[in-house]
């Protein structure tokens, strides 16, 4: 989707329906407005509030440049913080890439990449949250655990998760409740609860994701519904035919394809399906306007540092494709904002377009709280750059694909400022594609028999081959 599309006005009851969203978020503008003065070197230790999405896409967010969807809250944590423009995830896919959001680690490292595998005791004790906890955070986590399906409440001073992929709709006292308002209460129990230590809290969220096995597929809370209803979602370039026509066969028929007809086949769905995927997003939203409206109650928003960030990203029919998986952009570009009220005016509300990754959150996360990064970790610290610090930043990155039921790829490859190199792994021999971003952002052109690319072609396998070992 291409985020710069302009929209048509909202109905009236679909702006009602998001106008009590924007009170909250002044509420953070507020407490941030006097922070004049650069953070202190001493003094007491951050609150820290990870959110992870999941399945949102690095444009589905106003401040990111979609006109379209609605998002007040999570934008002014972006006009007061650090807006990272491009985020990605080493692999995308749910569990691996939230293990390594929780490791600093690659899967060549942790090897999460089935859905039952949990992390070993000894993994977990090395993860953001335990290494806190033992350094005196009190830690919560609030939703979809989605490493296995062992939960370790009793590591957490507060765990409300849940394991697989939960369902979106409960009925409480009688009434169907939405997921994500359950996660945003008991977000709010846990930020209103007393306590003198420092915190870090962990928000998972269901939403964006397709409710699995419901024709629905994107099940909104119905307070939603006139969101969106007299807009017009334009489709993007790469959803025409000519340009699936372009995939090598296996992508052709792979569950991507299955997954297009479902959501995407016809203007209706369409329209049905990403208005639904944009009204969880701004349901997210919501909560998250909650939780600053709880965290100025409770007097903790001037020192709470929030990160708001996604598992991988998704395919709105771009490639005619839908869900994730693949190295394309759509699929593996993710959103990530940091908001530190402790910054100076001067550091706010810029856009930082290093290459950033879900493994640089837990190593960010731990010196944010003065806590040692273990050399486990194979992120980097984000602080330099959330700081101004001009340090120089990583070039390239890996991205490696092994979840391989039927009728998805497995794949690897590099990915450099300007360039990227995929390595479909289960052919022999492997079938490859480079495109050329910077002249050709919607990688409809496969550079891999040109002869004037060989040079960046050879350099690339060599930096695959590198990395798939180095890594390890």
């Amino acid at each position: 989707m291409n985020a710069r599309h302009k929209t048509r006005q909202l109905s009236r009851r679909g702006f009602l329906a998001v106008g009590g969203l924007l009170g909250a978020g002044l509420a953070l503008e507020c407490a941030v407005a006097g922070a004049g003065e650069p953070a202190r070197k001493t003094g007491p230790r951050p609150n820290i509030i990870l959110l992870v999405t999941d399945d949102q896409r690095w444009d589905c967010l106003r401040c990111a440049g979609n006109e379209i969807i609605v998002t007040p809250n999570l934008d002014r944590l972006a006009q007061h913080g650090v807006l990272f423009v491009n985020n990605f995830c080493t692999s995308s896919i749910c569990m691996t890439s939230r293990a390594s959001i929780l490791t600093g680690q690659y899967m060549r490292r942790h090897g999460i990449k089935t859905f039952r595998q949990p992390l070993s005791p000894a993994q977990l004790r090395q993860t953001y949250p335990l290494l806190l906890r033992r350094a005196g955070y009190r830690v919560g986590f609030i939703g979809k655990w989605g490493v296995g399906n062992v939960l370790p409440e009793k590591e957490f001073d507060y765990f409300k998760g849940f394991p697989g992929q939960g369902r979106y709709f409960h009925t409480i006292d009688g009434k169907q409740v939405h997921l994500t308002s359950i996660i945003a209460e008991q977000a709010l129990e846990f930020l209103r609860r007393e306590d003198d230590r420092p915190f870090c809290l962990s928000v998972s969220f269901k939403a964006p994701h397709v409710q699995d096995g419901d024709p629905r597929q994107f099940l909104y809370d119905p307070k939603f519904e006139q969101l969106y209803a007299n807009v017009h979602i334009p489709v993007p370039k790469t959803a025409r035919p000519e340009y699936f026509e372009q995939l090598p066969q296996f992508i052709k028929e792979s569950e991507g394809r299955r997954r297009w007809r479902i959501r995407f086949s016809t203007p209706e769905k369409y329209q049905q399906s990403v208005k639904g995927y944009y009204r969880l997003i701004t349901g997210v939203d919501d909560a998250v306007g909650q939780m600053l409206g709880a965290l100025d109650e409770v007097g903790k928003l001037d020192n709470t540092v929030i990160l708001f960030t996604s598992d991988n990203g998704f395919f709105l029919g771009e490639h005619g494709l839908a869900g994730k998986w693949l190295m394309y952009e759509e699929s593996i570009r993710t959103p990530l904002i940091i908001c530190d009220p402790r910054l100076p005016n001067s550091l706010r509300g810029r856009r930082r377009t290093e290459m950033t990754l879900n493994v640089d959150l837990a190593p960010t996360i731990l010196e944010l709280a003065g806590v040692p990064v273990p050399d486990a970790m194979q992120g980097k610290s984000l602080l330099p750059l959330l700081r101004d610090a001009s340090n120089a930043w990583r070039e390239e990155w890996f991205y490696e694909y092994e979840f391989s039921p039927e009728r998805i790829p497995t794949c690897e490859g590099v990915r450099t400022k300007r360039w990227k190199y995929i390595r479909y792994t289960d052919f022999d021999p492997p079938y490859e594609e480079l495109f050329d971003l910077q002249n050709d952002p919607g990688e409809t052109e496969n550079l891999i028999k040109s002869a004037q690319h060989k040079d960046i072609l050879e350099y690339l396998r060599g930096r695959w081959a590198h990395y798939r070992t180095e890594l390890q």
